[in-house]
């Protein structure tokens, strides 16, 4: 069978083990091509080619449920549930998810884009199935990075108790195969979850025990004598005593072991752990040879590997990472914290820089939260260096272990606002909402990446408590750069364009979409005030005031969620100072999920425009004409 010819993963059965390595060569090249254009996740797929050829020969989806963690590892289960014609709209707007999504696929039963998930879910749809009397089976996939998340081992340690039928996958990518221990450990997999062996070992246990007198302590010394051989022979012994039956580790991309091992799990009665080896980038040399790199990947030359990036200004993360090193040569105290995004956030050259000073937890946002914490207790200075959409997992911590404690600790949130083709999943739009409200917490964002550098000394010297500066995952605007940096007065804000009526007061790159619509409204008579909104938390309640005594319509602009950011916060004091003659209209993000495509396509699908902002201000003209020579309110 040719890969064209494949549309749904039962056609897979019929192959030979041959046939399906044949397959298995043809998915590989498929990827390579495909990605070359679109780019994505790249060597992470081409890792469990195999994998997912053999889970999907063994079972039966959709009605048995495949749990992918993180989901970034899916692609080849997307080619083999009929949706390869669709791989060159691969996270495009309107195109193909980079992640599961239910919407696509019968086959797409758990959505996830952060990690450790998947035991949990996988926990309860067996739970319902079992209520239901149904008998579907349940494989949950996860990698060995997201099995460093608490929630994975919370999960664990639940299904190992409640002895449900499932099966947990490891795709571990980073050990090899260990010959010395290869054969007997193969013989150890055959014989624990062999059907005949379980049941002569329960029988031979039970006849032991109805020895009169001796029989009792006999049968514990049995058990005893083979649980100190498990502990001498098998690696899997922490899931062993968890409650799982653990099998491998398997090499992960010889199809017939996988076949094999898959088989033996469905002997076992209760929860499996299959530990399987894989290589990050399998048969695509330059991921092989740098499996960071091209995890997730822009497009690229085939032939060369040679990755094709737009010339522009630097990235925020860029000016964020360069900065960091200046502020760590003038103060010995910062510390860098971040989950596993060192790459991500910038952090490799400060760690090549100040090695004992750059910290990777794993993906573990909840410990880095709670030790960052710690960290400034104890007089260090913490930059807890993370995405807005990872964040959001150290929820209770920000609240508990650092605001309460009022921890002077610095966040430096990247990613805010739209991230473009990763989604719905890792859209920057919330954390405004729900730091604003934690007492203690000072929130800014910069409108380019100068300010943000003047935002990072600001931060460095505050002193009084936690204090956040979020940034976006776009070009800066090319600005010249200050060399001398200055701290920021906080909660003050700054008008950049001088206006008369009506103002945006904008966040971020939300300022330049405010310049432009100022640009087109002057044509039309009207000269637009822009406020660079820079603080979120406090704002500028001087400004606001003044504003509101001018008569001034405003806008509030802001590429994160309407409910409970910087509109809300403006909403809040005119309430609380009882000027409810004020007129403002909130332009932010609506209270749906933005799914994958460009920046620039998901700001249009908001209405984050300068044509919108234009469109808005005339509604307001419309509504509430400003009377010149009348600004104050009458005495």
């Amino acid at each position: 069978m040719k890969l064209p010819q494949l549309k749904h993963p039962e056609q897979l059965k019929s192959l030979s083990v041959d046939e399906l390595t044949a397959l298995a060569a043809e998915i590989r090249q498929f990827l390579i091509e495909k990605l070359s254009v679109t780019g994505g996740h790249l060597a992470s797929n081409l890792g469990v080619v195999e994998l997912t050829l053999a889970l999907h020969y063994c079972y039966n989806s959709p009605k048995d449920k495949f749990l992918f963690d993180v989901g970034h590892q899916a692609y080849v289960h997307k080619i083999l549930t009929g949706r390869m014609d669709r791989f060159d709209t691969l996270r495009k707007y309107n195109g193909l998810c980079g992640f599961v999504k239910r919407s696509e696929s019968e086959h797409d039963v758990w959505e996830a884009g952060h990690s450790s998930t998947s035991l949990s879910a996988a926990m309860g749809m067996a739970l319902a199935r079992d209520l239901k009397g149904e008998d579907n089976k349940v494989v949950a996939f996860i990698g060995d990075g997201a099995l460093t998340g608490g929630m994975a081992f919370e999960a664990l340690n639940h299904i190992g108790h409640a002895q449900k039928k499932l099966m947990v996958v490891l795709n571990d990518n980073e050990m090899s195969i260990a010959p010395n221990v290869g054969a007997m450990h193969n013989y150890l997999s055959k014989l624990r979850s062999d059907r005949h062996y379980l049941r002569a070992k329960d029988e031979v246990e039970g006849m032991l025990k109805k020895i009169p007198a001796i029989g009792g302590k006999l049968a514990k010394t049995v058990e005893k004598l083979k649980d100190s051989v498990k502990y001498m022979v098998v690696p899997g012994i922490l899931f062993e005593e968890l409650g799982f039956t653990y099998l491998g580790p398997v090499d992960g991309h010889d199809l017939q072991k996988l076949i094999d091992t898959f088989q033996q799990a469905d002997n076992v009665d209760g929860p499996v752990f299959v530990h399987v080896l894989t290589t990050k980038g399998k048969g695509y040399t330059p991921a092989e040879a740098d499996s960071y790199k091209w995890h997730g990947i822009t497009p690229y030359k085939i032939e060369s590997g040679q990755v094709l990036k737009s010339v522009g200004n630097p990235m925020y993360t860029d000016v964020f990472a360069q900065t960091l090193i200046e502020l760590g040569e003038r103060d010995s105290r910062v510390v860098a914290v971040t989950p596993a995004m060192p790459g991500g956030s910038g952090l490799f050259p400060f760690s090549e820089r100040f090695p004992d000073r750059m910290i990777d937890v794993g993906i573990a946002e909840q410990h880095a939260a709670t030790m960052c914490a710690a960290l400034a207790m104890e007089g260090m200075k913490p930059v807890f260096a993370v995405y807005s959409t990872f964040m959001q997992r150290s929820y209770d911590q920000i609240v508990h272990d650092i605001c309460r404690h009022n921890a002077n600790v610095t966040f430096a949130i990247d990613r805010a606002g739209f991230v473009g083709a990763d989604g719905e999943t890792h859209q920057g739009v919330y954390d405004i909402a729900f730091m604003r409200h934690i007492p203690n917490m000072v929130l800014m964002m910069p409108k380019d990446e100068n300010e943000l550098r003047h935002m990072m000394y600001t931060a460095l010297e505050y002193n009084d408590g936690p204090i956040a500066y979020r940034y976006p995952r776009v070009n800066g605007l090319g600005v010249p750069m200050d060399e001398t940096l200055v701290s920021i007065p906080i909660g003050k804000w700054v008008t950049v364009r001088e206006g008369e009526g009506y103002a945006v007061l904008a966040v971020g790159p939300m300022v330049q979409v405010a310049l432009d619509a100022s640009e087109l409204l002057k044509r039309e008579g009207i000269q637009l005030q822009v406020v660079n909104a820079r603080f979120l938390k406090p704002v500028d309640e001087e400004m606001l005031r003044s504003l509101a005594k001018s008569r001034t319509n405003m806008i509030i602009l802001e590429e994160a969620c309407e409910a409970g950011s910087l509109g809300g916060a403006v909403l809040e004091f005119y309430a609380n100072e009882h000027m409810f003659d004020t007129t403002v209209s909130i332009m932010g993000v609506p209270d749906r999920f933005i799914e994958h495509g460009s920046i620039k396509e998901q700001r249009e699908e908001t209405n984050l425009t300068a044509s919108a902002v234009c469109e808005e201000i005339r509604k307001l003209i419309a509504l509430h004409p400003y009377e010149y020579g009348k600004s104050s309110f009458p005495s």
